[in-house]
């Protein structure tokens, strides 16, 4: 089943920007039994809504299959650099909002309840609403009371019903997760009391075309967010942008703190200019898509090339965290495990099971001191410069390779 029309605005005017092929869901990863099965995988394609300038995936797939159909793997405390962003933001979203203790905290796509502990540990009530039982019952030992399910209108007026209203609603890396932006964004206004706020956080589509980032496009992520388009979200949800930012997160994260309208409030002048620069970037042009793409293919053709090189002198290639992000690359790069040997991950719930796809075992970064002169391919670049000084000390013979260079013929 395909979209036709835009999510947030409807409009028939939509043209495709991008297109990566076939894939299945980047954060699924398989259990060893699972390998006897077929796979369902789904055209990754991208489309530009020309109206309100909405980028959403075309592919229509089942929220429930997503996150219900296997133990969904990632943790938002998966690592030290996750567990320092999401403590620096309750503490700065305290401190920004001047958030009373004792006021309701939401967390949409809660996860394992990690950032909604640190607004629970500095004073407030909080709630958190996830889809997945398995990370439901993480938080729950963490003290984290949490409703199993999608956040949407049903799921508001239960938390009216049986909470009240919130001081803060948050969706960081779900809200573009959603398959009803819309619906959600008035969710959020629905519990949000008069002077309260919604604060979503999410790759920043900028940045991901600027950088040539096309692997944090994959099937959980439905919408990829401009500040063009969530002005458009948030207007017609009865909310406006009070402020908005980037941070450094996930190569680059956009930030956006909307309060309901009380009359006739405009978007800040930050979020404005950062419209205009979106504008200058060509984010709602075709052609400047067709540029991305061209390099996309020329990029990949050549690392390939060395790849290949490496493979025929019998070197040995491991990959290097088990994002979704490093599996939408391995399914586009077809790194499956005929090519590479291994993918790391330091997380629990990743190892022994295999990649999406590619179905390439994963393990722990020991399993580098087992080589003589092994071959990285780091997939978390986010992250890139901690990840190396970790594997140095495991093995100070290991050559790093990476896709996101030019390559000489």
């Amino acid at each position: 089943m395909f979209r036709r029309n835009c999510m947030v605005c409807n409009s028939s005017d939509m043209k495709e920007i991008i297109n990566l092929g076939l894939h299945n869901f980047a954060d699924t990863f398989l259990r060893k039994e699972d390998l006897e099965e077929p796979e369902k995988l789904y055209p990754l394609i991208c489309d530009l809504c020309m109206s309100c300038g909405q980028v959403q995936l075309r592919a229509v797939t089942d929220p429930k299959e997503r996150y219900m159909g296997h133990d969904y793997s990632y943790t938002s405390s998966n690592s030290k650099f996750s567990r320092k962003h999401w403590e620096e933001f309750a503490n700065t979203i305290i401190s920004r909002l001047s958030l009373n203790p004792g006021k309701l905290v939401v967390e949409a796509g809660s996860n394992d309840g990690f950032l909604t502990k640190q607004f629970l540990l500095r004073g407030n009530k909080v709630l958190g609403v996830d889809p997945s039982d398995y990370m439901a019952k993480l938080a729950e030992k963490e003290g984290v009371k949490t409703i199993v399910g999608l956040f949407n209108k049903e799921t508001a007026r239960k938390i009216l019903s049986e909470h009240g209203k919130a001081g803060l609603v948050i969706a960081n890396n779900v809200f573009n997760h959603s398959n009803e932006p819309l619906e959600f964004a008035r969710a959020a206004a629905e519990i949000l009391e008069d002077n309260g706020t919604f604060v979503y956080e999410m790759p920043y589509w900028y940045i991901s075309v600027k950088d040539e980032k096309f692997d944090q496009i994959y099937h959980e992520h439905v919408s990829y967010f401009t500040v063009k388009s969530s002005a458009a979200i948030t207007e017609r949800a009865g909310m406006y942008i009070h402020d908005a930012e980037v941070v450094d997160y996930h190569g680059g994260s956009l930030r956006i703190y909307a309060k309901l309208k009380e009359g006739n409030e405009e978007h800040c002048e930050k979020a404005l200019k950062m419209i205009n620069d979106e504008e200058r970037e060509g984010l709602f042009r075709v052609e400047r898509y067709n540029e991305l793409m061209s390099s996309v293919i020329n990029k990949r053709n050549r690392f390939m090339e060395e790849v290949h090189h490496i493979k025929n002198n019998g070197g040995k290639i491991i990959g290097v965290g088990a994002a979704a992000k490093g599996n939408t690359m391995l399914t586009y790069y077809n790194l499956n495990s005929g090519i590479l040997d291994f993918v790391t991950d330091s997380s629990p719930h990743k190892q022994g099971k295999y990649t999406p796809a590619t179905r390439v075992p994963i393990t722990g970064d020991e399993i580098f001191s087992k080589y003589e002169k092994p071959h990285a391919l780091i997939l978390s670049w986010n992250i890139s410069e901690q990840i190396k000084a970790i594997l140095q000390k495991i093995n100070p013979n290991i050559q790093f390779i990476t896709p996101w260079k030019e390559h000489n013929l």
